[in-house]
């Protein structure tokens, strides 16, 4: 699949007389016929509900757009919490999927309405004296161990994972919860990360299923929903084919008629955790080329950092690299494309092909949308860039302005430092 931008050389000029370099853009359009095929892709399913992973772009303007089309909003924290509960996002439309988590923070999910997803067996009893009177909707969620295939082929580790209950564990764990007032019960489960096959959801979803409606049988528990959380990956790399959500859908949908309606269950609702694949093909991370560097190897020094994208400093992800106003030109030139970070893993990429990069140039760095400046930091007193929207009709529109200096100290606030630098 061939990799184009959703942005011109010429728009970026043109933007750059505003809201200079490095900042993130968003394509609204892509966003918005996604959520629509999403939607429709599990249309037959009349509960269906997407709660969109904040985690992934917490940017209120964009969650705001798959708000329309349905969504909510799946939360791993409280401040994540806080912000889906001011966007006015009603309790039954937020999933608080959290692990290792503090007091307060159930208390505050309760007390919005939200629907609370435990992660371990144990916080049956931590939530139970945190807020006292058990909701009467809880999740529960399920890791089965073991190695996670499709077809033979590994996908996952889930044995590994910090996450969720054991199969012995849930089925306690649903008889203790059942016998202390909970009436509605979800399972959630994430086996596998990033996939790029249309084969995941329908393979977890048989796996969930089977196991629902022995859960049903053997404690007699209400189960009113499934999500089948995220996983649904994105092709970041160009021989990459994407996933088709309706093909998936669809081939829910068969597991779904010959596992849970012949159970009787043919109520149950389906649910999805999506962020990456809601986000991450629709944004990009916009930087220009400032320096250029010929020792042991070529390297272009760009006026982003990890800062602004950590995932390949990280992970080692392979994010591809566009250099706007040479689409069509050969990639005749190997070059590390680096960050100004003191970290030699601040690299956008290494050994990559690409036209020659001159001065001024300006590359866009793809599929940024999801799990890009959310996961940015402040390391070496760098500052969080600009978050832009590419509206439909063409208008660029602020979403989050930059870091200032003012920022970045304002914690120092109570320190007479602050006031020394005029602030």
């Amino acid at each position: 699949m061939k990799k184009v931008p959703f942005v011109t050389k010429e728009q970026i000029e043109e933007i750059v007389k505003t809201y200079p370099t490095p900042f993130h853009i968003y394509d609204e359009k892509g966003i918005r016929e996604n959520a629509k095929a999403l939607k429709e892709a599990f249309a037959w399913n009349k509960g269906y509900k997407e709660f969109f992973a904040v985690k992934a772009t917490p940017n209120p303007f964009l969650i705001d757009i798959l708000r329309e089309y349905g969504c909510g909003c799946d939360c791993s924290s409280m401040t994540e919490l806080m912000l889906s509960h001011a966007m006015g996002v009603k309790g039954e439309d937020i999933m608080f999927s959290s692990n290792d988590t503090p007091a307060e923070e159930f208390a505050y999910a309760n007390e919005i309405g939200a629907t609370i997803n435990l992660d371990d067996f144990t916080h049956i009893e931590f939530l139970e004296k945190t807020i006292g009177t058990l909701p009467e909707t809880i999740s529960c969620r399920y890791n089965p161990g073991g190695l996670f295939k499709i077809s033979n082929s590994i996908m996952d580790n889930p044995g590994d994972a910090k996450y969720g209950f054991t199969t012995e564990q849930l089925f306690e764990g649903f008889k203790i919860l059942k016998a202390k007032g909970v009436k509605n019960f979800g399972i959630h489960s994430f086996l596998a990360s990033n996939t790029v096959t249309n084969d995941y959801y329908p393979t977890l979803a048989k796996t969930l299923f089977e196991i629902a409606v022995k859960l049903k049988e053997e404690t007699g528990a209400n189960i009113t929903f499934i999500n089948l959380s995220g996983g649904v990956g994105v092709p970041y790399r160009p021989d990459q084919e994407p996933n088709d959500i309706r093909a998936i859908g669809e081939g829910v949908r068969k597991v779904y008629e010959e596992v849970l309606v012949p159970a009787g269950m043919g109520d149950v609702a389906i649910y999805t955790e999506l962020g990456r694949f809601m986000m991450a093909p629709y944004g990009h991370l916009i930087t220009k080329a400032i320096h250029e560097k010929h020792t042991h190897k070529e390297y272009i020094g760009v006026d982003a950092c990890a800062v602004n994208l950590m995932r390949p400093a990280m992970y080692g992800a392979y994010h591809h690299i566009t250099v706007l106003g040479k689409e069509n030109a050969p990639c005749d030139h190997k070059y590390d494309v680096t960050g100004s970070l003191c970290e030699n893993n601040d690299k956008f990429a290494i050994d990559r092909e690409l036209p020659e990069i001159e001065m001024g140039d300006y590359l866009a760095i793809h599929d940024t949308g999801a799990h890009g400046f959310a996961m940015g930091y402040n390391y070496n007193g760098k500052l969080k860039s600009a978050e832009l929207l590419l509206k439909e009709d063409g208008s660029v529109q602020l979403i989050r302005r930059a870091e200032t200096p003012k920022d970045y100290f304002a914690t120092f606030d109570c320190f007479d430092i602050y006031k020394k630098m005029g602030f």
